[in-house]
């Protein structure tokens, strides 16, 4: 995979993926950039990653996934559509540095998942602090869908029901249960319990009927009734 932008936040990608396998080129046009030895595993190149030709050098029709990750929005962007139009890459990822710019990433421009970081340090502040409400966490362009959470509140309706047995609204998906330290791959057999963090790829339409449907409160319990003996006849 190729990272457009060898910055502080282009080389941490890069440490990231390596560690976890992946072939990783680095591109900046700066020369003050190119620090291949603070990321040696990595390829670099030294290039302008708006221009064809450097992209032509870097074989981008090669990678499975650009990440544009530089302090530019408008190179993002370039990037962005440059690898999805010319060279067909499956998979784009964008950082968007202004939150003013956020509309502009999209399919439209070939980005497949856009990282906001104020919205993503905001949506985690909001997963941390909420209970019960849904949270965006990130958007993927394709298909309108996001990745939301929601903490599952003591008193929700779900609480002890089995994944198998919820009829989830259309165009979502129930992908990770996180409780307490452990993330779970959830089956159909797998019961949901008060406090677990849920996340879902669920279509932006339906994410109101997800929130209700998972903070829906149980039923209060009706207090049963005791028998007297004077009420059913029998003596004392």
């Amino acid at each position: 995979m190729a990272i457009a932008g060898a910055g502080a936040v282009g080389r941490s990608i890069a440490a990231e993926l390596l560690e976890n396998g992946h072939e990783v080129l680095l591109i900046d046009k700066s020369p003050a950039a190119i620090a291949v030895e603070q990321v040696p595993q990595a390829e670099w190149l030294l290039a302008d990653a708006c221009e064809i030709t450097s992209l032509d050098e870097a074989a981008l029709q090669r990678c499975n996934v650009v990440i544009a990750a530089t302090g530019d929005d408008k190179v993002n962007l370039v990037v962005s559509l440059l690898g999805k139009t010319e060279y067909g890459v499956p998979r784009v990822v964008a950082r968007v540095n202004n939150p003013k710019n956020e509309w502009l990433f999209n399919e439209s421009w070939g980005v497949d998942v856009a990282v906001s970081t104020p919205r993503l340090m905001s949506a985690l502040v909001e997963e941390a602090v909420s209970v019960g409400d849904l949270v965006r966490l990130l958007r993927f362009s394709q298909g309108d869908a996001n990745l939301v959470e929601l903490t599952l509140p003591p008193e929700s309706a779900l609480a002890g029901t089995r994944v198998g047995d919820v009829r989830w609204p259309e165009d979502t998906s129930l992908v990770t249960i996180i409780r307490g330290s452990r993330v779970l791959t959830p089956t159909a057999e797998d019961s949901l319990e008060e406090g677990d963090e849920l996340l879902f790829v669920a279509a932006q339409a339906r994410e109101g009927q997800l929130e209700e449907l998972l903070s829906a409160r149980r039923e209060p319990e009706r207090p049963r009734r005791e028998d007297h003996p004077e009420e059913s006849g029998e003596e004392l």
